[in-house]
């Protein structure tokens, strides 16, 4: 249920809005005030980032919508929290801007870290052990592999460029696991950039598409919304066939980042940036060459928002090894597809990726 809260955060801001109301792409953008009413501290942030602003304040403190705002009542100021969570913004945006040149360097996170009071002194030790010594200088290591060496070994991992090439469509079906439950679904995808996911519940079915240009989402019954810039260019990424022949056409700024340790494999790590696409960080097995990690980032008015997807047994499928499973992480949800079945260069029509016009049968 709290997952299920707090992903209304539409709401946070107080107003009765449809999801459409919120869109800001194109020249009619609006701001939060003019969507949201008894705006304050957020004025003149777009209404489309107001929800993730909110979520990334929840997650902060580990609260949820009503620890500041009244059910059903949200633009009332009748609890003390949310002119403290106000008085809060203002500081954090003022320490930044004096400070650190306007970046977002000091969040509410960088005090809270998912307390709603923020601690204000170092622990004491836990141990009377000696710390350990420093380690002493081993045999000096091999060169580090270059972005290009990087890429182009997990490209070879999954069968190589040739391999890949010959693979235009995927039609998979798995499950999503979700708090202790499971759901079918089904996921249709097309070279280079389009995908469309089906998650069938009891009683109706919902969809997440990417058409190759934009995203959109919607369940059966209703009309289907738009995505928002932020969550469009997600959905994009998400979308990408086959991210490693791509990368750097969509990234053309990427570095090697320092190497890490995910799950136990030791992980030489990429890090892009490019305008209008969220920031990534890509994790590659240093022994297999294969993509363990992504993690993207999405820029909000009181910070980024992290989104992390682990990727897992991996097989083969027509010759190019891919993940069957993979699991996406955010700060306040966390599920995971298993794929049971995969068919590939099956016949998909372009239509298939497309917004549906009216309400989705």
């Amino acid at each position: 249920m709290r997952i299920c809260r707090t992903f209304l955060f539409a709401a946070f801001a107080a107003v009765s809005v449809t999801p459409q109301s919120v869109r800001t792409q194109g020249a009619d953008a609006k701001t939060a005030e003019q969507v949201f009413k008894n705006i304050t501290q957020l004025k003149g942030t777009p209404a489309d980032q107001l929800q993730s602003a909110m979520q990334f304040i929840s997650a902060s403190l580990g609260v949820e919508c009503t620890f500041c705002h009244v059910q059903g009542k949200m633009e009332a100021d009748d609890k003390p929290a949310k002119k403290t969570a106000r008085d809060m913004i203002a500081m954090t945006m003022a320490i930044n801007a004096n400070s650190f040149r306007g970046q977002k360097q000091v969040t509410c996170y960088s005090c809270h870290r998912g307390a709603t009071h923020p601690v204000n002194m170092p622990p004491v030790l836990d141990s009377d052990a000696p710390e350990a010594a420093a380690a002493t200088p081993g045999a000096p290591q091999a060169q580090a592999p270059t972005v290009d060496q990087i890429l182009d070994k997990y490209v070879a991992a999954v069968g190589g460029a040739d391999a890949i090439k010959k693979v235009t469509t995927r039609v998979m079906t798995g499950k999503i696991l979700a708090g202790g439950t499971e759901t079918p679904i089904e996921l249709f995808t097309k070279a280079p950039n389009m995908r469309v996911s089906v998650s069938h519940n009891p009683a109706s079915a919902s969809f997440t598409g990417f058409d190759g240009t934009a995203g959109w989402m919607g369940s059966t019954g209703h009309a289907a919304r738009d995505m928002t810039a932020a969550e469009s260019a997600a959905a994009g990424l998400d979308a990408e066939f086959f991210l490693g022949s791509r990368v750097k056409e969509l990234y053309p700024q990427l570095r090697r980042g320092r190497p890490e340790t995910i799950n136990g494999a030791e992980c030489e790590v990429v890090n892009g940036m490019a305008s209008g696409r969220p920031a990534i960080r890509l994790y590659f097995d240093k022994n297999s060459g294969l993509l363990l990690r992504m993690a993207r980032y999405a820029d909000t008015p009181m910070g980024r928002n992290p989104t992390q997807i682990d990727y897992a047994d991996y097989r083969d499928a027509d010759g190019v090894k891919i993940p069957f499973r993979w699991t996406l992480s955010r700060p306040i949800a966390r599920f995971t597809i298993q794929i049971a079945d995969v068919k590939s260069n099956v016949p998909v029509d372009d239509s298939k990726f497309a917004k549906p016009a009216g309400d989705i049968k």
